[in-house]
């Protein structure tokens, strides 16, 4: 099972100011090996931001975003710079999960 941790309910900060967001995630994620066959999971956050209409943006990196994902850490952080008045909304983190099957061997 995956959960995602966004610990700041909420945030203040001025105009022009800089503010940071943090995420962190656990899994239960394992590397099985059976007979002739590799399971490997891995994991990617993705950040959105949902404007007072519902309406959800994905963010990417840009001059006003900055996204750092930490996979060892189990974590990520959002900064956004020059905070302006319509930076107010929610923010959520994703958790997105890559799941990769390698057969090795041959089949019989």
């Amino acid at each position: 099972a995956q959960k995602v941790i966004q610990d700041q309910a909420g945030i203040s900060s001025q105009v022009g100011e800089s503010v940071t967001l943090n995420c962190r995630y656990e899994t239960s994620q394992s590397n099985n090996i059976l007979q002739v066959v590799i399971v490997t999971t891995s994991y990617n956050i993705f950040w959105f931001k949902q404007l007072p209409s519902g309406k959800m943006i994905f963010l990417t990196r840009d001059g006003h975003y900055s996204i750092n994902f930490e996979r060892s850490r189990k974590s990520s952080s959002l900064t956004i710079s020059n905070l302006q008045l319509e930076d107010s909304a929610k923010y959520f983190c994703a958790l997105w999960e890559l799941t990769v099957l390698e057969v090795i061997g041959k089949a019989e």
